[in-house]
């Protein structure tokens, strides 16, 4: 009977102590899907477009907006520069809007007040909890950079995200087909863009190449869409001619 207990009292003792490495190791390992923590700046609250990106649920991190950089915000609000009070008040109403984003995980951590300035305090969270700086003030991220702290930047989103081609920009397409409204031709880009372009229906369906210049751009949510008109080409100057004139004669 004691044997008996011995043993079931070994089982217990291995399974538990199994159980318990694989926790610890659970602990310990690298977490590959954790989220980042985001400590955001105040260029970026002051910028305004970070909470669309919220909005939009691309914020999938935890955002985390330090108590120094609104009291930042609430000193430029209050200060007499009109400029720096107006966008100091706005990012002070983007605070507020981030925080009730269902979609985005925002929260206001409270660091201590100390006696650095903000861009310092800021790279010393971002180090002392493994965090990335969410900026759009270019030499923070330098500096950031320098001291292995990641960065990242909104711009460098939008620049991702614009379109290939701006207005004023020209390209030579096939129209395939005709547009809705008269005398419209649509084309399509190599990544699937409409194009519609003014005045292009009769090369509809020709399979001739016809240079457009682009006009505007428009983003939905069903997708883009851009338009154009038929590119003009350049007149070359007629040359000047000398009309009834005759050549001149060297008179001795």
């Amino acid at each position: 009977m004691e044997l008996f207990i011995i043993i079931l009292l070994s089982a217990i003792f291995a399974e538990t102590s199994a159980l318990t490495a694989r926790e610890l190791a659970r602990k310990h390992a690298p977490a590959k899907s954790a989220r980042r923590k985001l400590f955001v700046d105040t260029s970026t609250l002051m910028d305004g477009r970070i909470l669309s990106v919220a909005k939009a649920g691309f914020l999938g991190d935890e955002v985390l907006i330090p108590r120094s950089v609104i009291r930042e915000l609430q000193l430029l609000a209050d200060g007499g520069d009109s400029e720096k009070r107006a966008r100091a008040r706005f990012g002070l109403d983007i605070v507020n809007e981030l925080e009730r984003v269902e979609l985005a995980d925002v929260n206001i951590f409270q660091d201590e007040d100390g006696r650095v300035k903000v861009d310092e305090r800021l790279l010393e969270l971002a180090k002392a909890h493994h965090g990335i700086i969410l900026t759009n003030d270019f030499n923070l991220a330098k500096v950031a950079a320098t001291e292995n702290i990641d960065a990242i930047n909104i711009n460098d989103l939008a620049q991702g995200l614009r379109s290939e081609y701006l207005p004023g920009d020209k390209l030579d397409v096939k129209i395939t087909a005709v547009g809705a409204n008269p005398h419209q031709g649509i084309a399509h880009l190599s990544d699937g863009t409409m194009v519609v372009i003014d005045d292009a229906d009769r090369y509809a369906g020709k399979n001739q190449m016809v240079t457009i210049e682009f006009v505007r751009y428009l983003q939905t949510a069903a997708g883009k869409m851009m338009f154009a008109k038929l590119a003009t080409p350049k007149q070359s100057k007629p040359k000047k001619t000398t009309v009834g004139r005759r050549p001149s004669r060297n008179r001795k």
